[in-house]
């Protein structure tokens, strides 16, 4: 076989010409020229390949008149300096200049501004130096964006991450938003999964749920209150980055571990139900990265992390209210505005205010203190999320505005509105009317208050094929597949199909047998001979 490389063919020509082959041999065997056969002779190692001279530009002509621009604008007020497209345009006007595109001088003044501002001594050259965190002490907090499939269509949600600088050990949630709630609940699930708090400081963006105000170019803030009461609970240090992309190699750890466990966990775009089931296999993700290693690392995360564990400060006794309290009043639509969304509520509270607690991907609203809804946070701004049980009072008296109800198509996209509840409502319709069959399924529907979707799907199903179009026979199946569940013996599907019974057979049929005698008139027909004579006595 042929050498596959130059030094390959070096050292077979060396070996070769060891053995006392001539050099006009070495030229057949290997067809090569009388100057390699020499130069392999000479030296086992090849000699660099020379790279040929760069090609000048156009641009070349013209780079020592953009220098000179350059430099002048160093002494120049700040605000009367050139920029990229007035140098183009000087270029063109007094230098003549032809055939050079504007992106071309905008890269060369982009590299050379730096470099003669450097060389003129204003200022140093762009240095990283190399840090050492000690373990127990440090973090750094960011967020990110998410692609996920939520119930089949895709939405864009936040990625919360917290990373311990010593072990590299990161924690991550996704929510709805990137709001405050997001940003301390964040940091809450975080503390609970390390077991304590960085006893040093944490690194942060000028986040707008931590920074009012960041106060001209030092590294003083202005803090929501909010987040000082947070940070004060918590025993946490803050230090704030520079503004924009000047600081964000201050916490580049952080930074590309979001692009990692993007690329790495969440390729392909994971589809989910809830955003609780996405951050259930987030958890499992970052459990599952305990076990790798970081760059040229011996050991893992995780045993990393095992040497700052004790040394995190400890978690607070108290808890703290992540959440975010607003007191909207219910509209005539039984709605409530919450961050440009609409949210429903039963419709009882139209024109009452009620109170909302906010949290990252949900809300929960009371009526006082007794909890009357509960709703996912919609991710976008301008949406609007209903609960058709919120409204089946009022459907009970406009029956007519069912059909064509926003509520009930969100509940038919969201599967709580079944084939089967169609098929029974269609029926029900065609049995009692319009009217009358869209109570009957309005009915059945305030039966969900009480009784398990999947047993009134059963009951549904199974009152349609025996004809039993009442709330009643369908409340009386769907209580059969609850006994069958709790039971733990399922009916077979023949028994599925028996006949509905009526409630009052049932009832009956749990009282005790009656063993007394039928009743007789036998005593009364000896009256009757008296009677005749009475009477023909009297005419």
């Amino acid at each position: 076989m042929p050498p596959q490389t130059k030094v390959e063919l070096y050292a077979a020509i060396r070996r070769d010409a060891r053995t006392g082959m001539s050099a006009r041999a070495l030229e057949r065997k290997y067809n090569i020229g009388r100057r390699t056969v020499i130069k392999a002779i000479a030296s086992a190692w090849p000699e660099p390949r020379k790279k040929p001279p760069p090609r000048p530009s156009k641009l070349h002509p013209f780079k020592p008149v953009i220098d000179e621009i350059l430099r002048k604008d160093l002494d120049a007020p700040r605000k009367q300096r050139n920029t990229v497209k007035r140098i183009f345009a000087r270029l063109i006007d007094e230098h003549g200049m032809t055939g050079v595109s504007y992106q071309v001088v905008r890269t060369y003044v982009a590299t050379r501004a730096s470099q003669i501002r450097t060389e003129a001594g204003r200022g140093p050259a762009a240095a990283f130096i190399s840090q050492t965190h000690r373990p127990g002490r440090e973090a750094e907090v960011d967020f990110g964006e998410i692609a996920v499939r939520l119930r089949g269509q895709q939405v864009t949600c936040i990625l919360f991450a917290l990373r311990c600088s010593f072990s590299g050990k990161a924690v991550h949630r996704a929510s709805a938003s990137g709001g405050q709630e997001a940003f301390f609940e964040g940091h809450e699930h975080a503390f609970q999964i390390l077991g304590g708090v960085p006893a040093g400081q944490i690194r942060y963006d000028n986040l707008r749920a931590a920074v009012a105000r960041v106060i001209g170019f030092s590294r003083q803030r202005v803090e929501t209150d909010r987040w000082v009461a947070f940070r004060s609970h918590w025993g946490i240090e803050p230090f704030y980055c520079q503004p924009g992309l000047t600081g964000a190699h201050e916490k580049g750890g952080v930074e590309g571990q979001i692009g990692w466990f993007r690329r790495n966990h969440l390729v392909p775009v994971p589809e989910v139900e809830a955003l609780a089931e996405l951050n259930t296999m987030i958890d499992a993700f970052d459990a599952v990265d305990d076990n790798r290693r970081i760059g040229a690392r011996t050991r893992t995360v995780g045993e990393m992390f095992a040497i700052e564990a004790p040394l995190l400060r400890s978690l607070p006794d108290e808890s703290f209210e992540t959440g975010r309290w607003f007191t909207p009043r219910v509209n005539r639509y039984a709605q409530i505005p919450v961050r440009t969304n609409q949210y429903s509520v039963p419709v009882r509270l139209i024109g009452r205010r009620v109170r909302v607690l906010l949290h990252a991907s949900e809300l929960v609203v009371f009526d006082g203190r007794i909890e009357v809804a509960r709703h996912e946070r919609l991710p976008a701004k301008g949406g609007t999320r209903l609960e058709l049980d919120h409204y089946l009072e009022a459907l009970l008296r406009k029956p007519g505005a069912l059909p064509g109800a926003t509520a009930l198509e969100q509940a038919r996209a969201a599967g709580r509105f079944t084939p089967a509840h169609d098929a029974w409502w269609a029926a029900a319709r065609n049995a009692h009317g319009e009217a009358d069959g869209t109570r009957a399924l309005i009915e059945v529907l305030l039966l969900h208050r009480h009784l398990a979707h999947e047993h009134l799907v059963v009951g549904l199903a199974a009152a349609l094929r025996a004809g039993a179009l009442t709330a009643d026979a369908v409340a009386l199946e769907a209580r059969k597949s609850a006994e069958n569940d709790t039971a733990s013996d399922p009916a077979p599907a023949q028994d599925q199909a028996a006949e509905v019974t009526s409630l009052a057979l049932r009832r009956l049929a749990q009282l005790p047998g009656d063993t007394r005698p039928l009743p007789s008139v036998a005593v009364y027909d000896q009256l009757l001979p008296s009677h005749r004579r009475t009477e023909g006595t009297r005419r």
